[in-house]
This record gives C-alpha cells, sequence and structure tokens, in this order.
C-alpha cells in the first residue's frame, strides 16, 4: 500500500509538472497580477495617514504602530503561509490572501477607535499580505522555470509589485480626493478581491517543479531538517540578517515620506509624484536586478545597493528639500527600492533548492519585516519625542553600509549534500 500511494504521489507530481512545464508564462503573468493588487495598497498607505488622523484625532504614533504591527504580522506569516505553500498548494493560500486584505482594508475604512486600527491595517492586512507577497509568489515561479531563468522571473515578479506601488499612489490620493479617505479604502478592499480569482494558475505545491530546475542535490527532508541545515549555513544566517535593513529603510519611507515632505512645506502632489516614480522607477530596477543577479555575483550586487542607498539619503538629507531634489531621490531610491528582492531570493534557491523555499524564503522576509516593524514604529515615536524624522533616516544610513559588510562575504553556491540512493 506504501509502494502504490508513493507511486500516485509520483504520478501526480508527474502530471502537475508537466502541466506546470506547459503553461509557466501564464502562472507568471497571473502571479505578477497579484503581487501588483497585494503591494498596492500597503504601500499607499502613507496617503491616508494625514485625513484619516484628521478626522478621528489620532496621533501619528497611533498610526505608526498600527501599520508596524502590519509590517510585524506580514513578517511573521511570511515562512507560515510559505510553509503551507509549500506542503498544501500556492492557490489556496493566496485566496485566503484576498479574502484576509479585503477585511482587513474593510475594518480600516470604518476604525472606530486606534484599536480597531491596527486590527484592520494591522494584524488583517498584515496576515493578507503575508499570504500573497513575493515569498509566496516568487517561490511558485521558481518550480516552473529553470534555475539559469530563476533570477529574471524573480525581477518580473519584484517589478510587478513595484507596478502596484506606481498605480496606487496616484490612484489611492485621486480617490481620496474624490470620495474621501474612509470610501476609498472600500474601494481598494473590493479590488483585493481579485486575488483568488488569478490565483487558479499558480496552483500547485512544492513538488510542481521542473526535473532540472535546482542546483542543490535534491534529498528526503524532513521540514525540521530543512531548518537545521539552514540556520547551520553561515550564507544563509548573514543573508537574513542583511534584509532586516532593507525593510527598515523602505518600510520607514512608505510610511512616513507623504508625512515628512508635509513638515517640509512641500505640496501633497509631490508625494504622490514621488511615490509612484519610487514605484516606476523600481519596475526598471527590479528587471535589471534580476538580469544582473544572473551574470555577476548577487552577494556584492547586494552589498552595492546598500552603499546606493545610503548615499541617496545622504545626499537627500544634506540638500535643501525642494520638489526637485524630492523628484531625483524618488528616481535614484526607486531603481534601488526593491532591487535586493530578486537576488536575495535567487540566492536562498542556489543554497536549498526550491522544496522549502515558501518556508526558507519566509524567514529571510520575517527578519526583513522586523525592520520593517522598527522603521515604521521609530519612526512615529521619535516623531513624538524629538518632533522630527531626521534619527531615523540617520540611521538608516548606517544600517545600510552595515548590510553591505554583511552581505559582501556570503557565498553563492548549494550546500553540500549526499544524495540518496534511488
Amino acid at each position: 500500500m506504501a509502494a502504490n500511494r508513493c507511486g500516485d504521489d509520483e504520478m501526480s507530481a508527474t502530471t502537475t509538472t508537466s502541466s506546470a512545464d506547459r503553461t509557466p508564462w501564464l502562472a507568471i503573468a497571473a502571479g505578477c497580477l497579484i503581487a501588483l493588487l497585494t503591494f498596492g495598497p500597503r504601500s499607499a498607505i502613507g496617503f491616508f495617514q494625514i485625513p484619516m488622523l484628521a478626522d478621528n484625532g489620532w496621533s501619528r504614533e497611533d498610526f505608526a504602530i498600527a501599520i508596524a504591527i502590519q509590517n510585524l504580522f506580514w513578517g511573521a506569516g511570511q515562512p507560515l503561509f510559505g510553509a503551507i505553500a509549500d506542503r498544501f498548494g500556492t492557490a489556496k493560500v493566496l485566496v485566503l490572501s484576498g479574502f484576509l486584505y479585503a477585511a482587513g482594508l474593510a475594518i480600516t475604512a470604518v476604525a472606530p477607535t486606534p484599536l480597531w486600527l491596527t486590527i484592520g491595517s494591522g494584524v488583517l492586512v498584515g496576515l493578507g499580505v503575508a499570504a500573497g507577497s513575493f515569498g509566496i509568489v516568487l517561490a511558485a515561479f521558481a518550480r516552473r522555470v529553470s534555475a539559469e531563468q530563476r533570477s529574471f522571473v524573480f525581477g518580473l515578479g519584484t517589478a510587478a509589485g513595484s507596478a502596484g506601488m506606481f498605480v496606487f499612489a496616484p490612484l489611492s490620493q485621486g480617490l481620496i480626493d474624490r470620495f474621501g479617505w474612509s470610501d476609498s479604502l472600500l474601494v481598494l478592499s473590493a479590488m483585493m478581491l481579485l486575488v483568488p480569482l488569478f490565483a487558479f494558475a499558480l496552483r500547485g505545491n512544492s513538488r510542481t517543479t521542473r526535473g532540472h530546475s535546482s542546483l542543490v542535490a535534491e534529498i528526503e527532508q524532513t521540514m525540521g531538517a530543512a531548518l537545521r541545515e539552514a540556520f547551520a549555513t553561515r550564507s544563509y544566517v548573514l543573508l537574513t540578517t542583511g534584509f532586516f535593513v532593507c525593510g527598515f529603510q523602505v518600510a520607514f519611507i512608505t510610511a512616513h515620506f507623504p508625512a515628512y515632505l508635509a513638515d517640509k512645506a512641500i505640496a501633497p502632489v509631490w508625494a504622490v509624484t514621488a511615490l509612484a516614480l519610487i514605484g516606476f522607477f523600481n519596475i526598471i530596477g527590479s528587471i535589471a536586478s534580476g538580469l544582473i543577479g544572473q551574470r555577476y555575483s548577487k552577494p556584492h550586487f547586494l552589498a552595492l545597493i546598500y552603499v546606493g542607498r545610503s548615499i541617496a539619503v545622504t545626499i537627500f538629507l544634506l540638500t535643501p528639500i525642494t520638489p526637485l531634489t524630492v523628484v531625483v531621490f524618488a528616481v535614484v531610491m526607486g531603481l534601488l527600492w526593491l532591487s535586493t528582492v530578486p537576488p536575495t531570493n535567487a540566492l536562498v534557491a542556489i543554497m536549498f533548492g526550491t522544496r522549502y523555499l515558501g518556508l526558507l524564503g519566509g524567514l529571510v522576509f520575517l527578519s526583513h519585516q522586523i525592520g520593517s516593524f522598527l522603521g515604521v514604529w521609530l519612526g512615529g515615536y521619535l516623531y513624538a519625542v524629538v518632533g522630527s524624522y531626521d534619527p531615523v533616516w540617520w540611521l538608516g544610513v548606517g544600517l545600510g553600509l552595515v548590510a553591505a559588510l554583511v552581505h559582501w562575504p556570503i557565498s553563492e553556491a548549494p550546500v553540500v549534500r549526499t544524495p540518496v540512493p534511488a
């Protein structure tokens, strides 16, 4: 009976693999649309801060706590949903993502207190993004293409998320101007119900993989063994540590940049323009990152990205804040924004293969989201204490240099395994 069950599993895996081979680009297109939808509203949340707080009489710290909790639940949910997708299928997790996300935005729209703001925008949106974000989508991509193509398709998926930022920044501000912030959130909530419709094209689990797609000697391995192997691998630990900084930097800017520009007497239109430009140039940066990662050292490329971010922020802070400097800063940061994601996910796949990529990539992303939590929360807390965002800006500069040092010695090579005889 055991032999028959094993044979059935192998036949099922073969059937799914064959299906995935026939339509990999359909799945990639659907995954890109999902990344666009799930990344869009949460990247535009900063536009809702000032009108929401003005209507409800809440503080910036109240808002910062809710968004910080969102990033924390996003990070904590990522390895959990990644493991579920690895085991039971990507599509099931993505359907759950759409419903959680929609519920969270709807509750945020009618939240009567900061506690309900935290439940809606923090907990539910955070879990919704976790179930439908890069880690879930890119792991599904990795199982449908060869190892040589992964860096490029990771770039496509990341660029799609960037397109969400480009689309939803002006869309959100336009909706707020016409309907008010509360009704605008209800519109965005309804849009998240499109995610379950696209999820069908990404059905399949960790056995949905092309036979030649892994550089690692594939072995039968429990989830616990995979975790022990990962955290015993120095390069994986360094990668996980360094990705914390990425989260700190981008989440702080996403949540607080519109308010920062308002404090500098810059018209709101420039905040919309800046985040839209970040989203647009992030599309270019993400695709370029995927292509560069196929040809050059991924760890060294990541180190240069972090150095570039620190230089860009330093120049921005030391020059007078004008619409021109805001635009230039947005363009540069856009090119560097999520360009870390394709090489980071590609390195995890190179080290360990795709069997537990959702789980192991999710743990790396958990580190990213712990950084996001601190970046958003510190932004609100220190603003309340000292009346300025400058301390968090400068902390991000220093952390960027630390991240560059951490990524430089990472080894871009598979872990050494002893294959199990057939």
